[in-house]
């Protein structure tokens, strides 16, 4: 870790692409003492300076009075990237980025909208891919030692980039934002104070993603252990009335105003590396593994902390499980992605895009060619 201007020891955490999701990370960073070390990259760095201000302002109302600086990154240039990483040399990094957020077809009529989303999350890979590979080639070659924290569909992203020894160190979102309220729901069952109760949930993005909107687990694997601080044994819970409560009492925003609790997840683990803590979290593709799982976070990311009774190689296949209602099939050792039939042809459809399978160098193309297709077709309903 670098030294502050205060003489104090904390971490230089990098913040890539500033959405909306990276703003209200860097809005929670600021406010706290452990974290409030940070610089901002993107290609505006005009309206980035303006967004760290605005944040920084808001810290010293709360009175925190961190540091946050600006610099112009432009990801499609790993060499000038890796230039300026290795000149900023951030002690994390938290990526943000994406070609088209997730949210983006939430815009569209309802109606259509629960169309598009029957193809689920996995076709939309190289919108999230793309930008992390070209980031993780930038890191490798500036020589510096930053683990990377992605928030970009880390569940597929991860294993894709492990393949090719560029996994990011850990992902946020997804299984964590659905944990809270399942802390809360099996508190209800038990009737016990939530802080009494612990929850470990193995389960991929689908799963975190069905269950608030539908009150079922749908076609997701998953494994799901409760254990309450009054009792020896796991607690026995019932499944289904749990997750019925998250589409009922225990509802809650989602789209835009639901990437709090994102962000919230997310410094949890960035908090949690900052201060080498080994702070109990979720998170998704701990070392580029598939999916999501119960962690202990540390400097470097994140140790799978499963339950008693779940072995490594049976939480993976749970996820990778997960990950085909999710429409990705399979995952070649060579980063090759197959994409499960049932939601490609959902694409093909609707958009006239049709990618069975997409090799690792070819995403980028993949996202174009995406992207164009789905711009086209949003236009009919603007």
């Amino acid at each position: 870790m670098t030294s502050s201007t205060d003489g104090s020891t904390k971490p230089l955490i990098m913040l890539v692409g500033m959405g909306d999701l990276s703003g209200r990370v860097l809005s929670m960073l600021l406010g706290d003492p452990a974290t409030n070390r940070v610089v901002l990259a993107g290609r505006d760095t005009d309206l980035i300076r303006r967004r760290a201000n605005l944040a920084l302002f808001t810290a010293t109302n709360l009175g925190e009075h961190g540091a946050v600086d600006t610099v112009g990154v432009d990801l499609r240039d790993v060499d000038a990237t890796a230039e300026t990483l290795a000149r900023v040399r951030p002690d994390l990094i938290f990526m943000g980025a994406s070609l088209q957020s997730w949210r983006v077809i939430t815009a569209l009529p309802k109606d259509v909208f629960h169309e598009l989303d029957e193809a689920q999350f996995g076709p939309w890979l190289p919108m999230h891919l793309t930008l992390n590979h070209l980031l993780m080639r930038a890191v490798r070659d500036s020589g510096i030692q930053a683990p990377v924290v992605n928030a970009s569909f880390p569940d597929a992203v991860g294993p894709v980039l492990d393949k090719v020894g560029l996994a990011p160190a850990i992902g946020v979102g997804n299984v964590a934002n659905i944990v809270p309220a399942l802390t809360w729901g099996s508190a209800h069952l038990l009737d016990l104070h939530p802080s009494q109760v612990q929850v470990r949930l193995t389960a991929q993005h689908y799963f975190s993603h069905y269950v608030p909107r539908f009150g079922d687990a749908g076609r997701g694997a998953y494994h799901l252990a409760v254990t309450a601080s009054d009792r020896p044994s796991p607690a026995e819970i019932d499944h289904a009335a749990l997750f019925a409560q998250l589409d009922r009492r225990l509802k809650r925003l989602g789209g835009v105003d639901g990437q709090l609790l994102t962000a919230s997840s997310a410094v949890r683990v960035l908090r949690g590396m900052a201060t080498d803590s080994g702070v109990a979290a979720h998170a998704p593709a701990p070392d580029g593994l598939p999916g999501g799982y119960p962690v202990r976070v540390h400097r470097g990311g994140g140790a799978l902390d499963l339950p008693e009774g779940l072995s490594r190689a049976e939480a993976v296949r749970i996820n990778e499980d997960c990950q085909r209602a999710d429409g990705i099939d399979r995952i070649d050792s060579d980063g090759t992605v197959h994409f499960a039939a049932r939601e490609m042809s959902v694409m093909k459809r609707l958009l006239d895009y049709d990618c069975p399978s997409m090799k690792l160098g070819d995403a980028q193309g993949w996202a174009d060619e995406l992207g164009a297709k789905y711009r086209s077709f949003a236009a009919k309903f603007s």
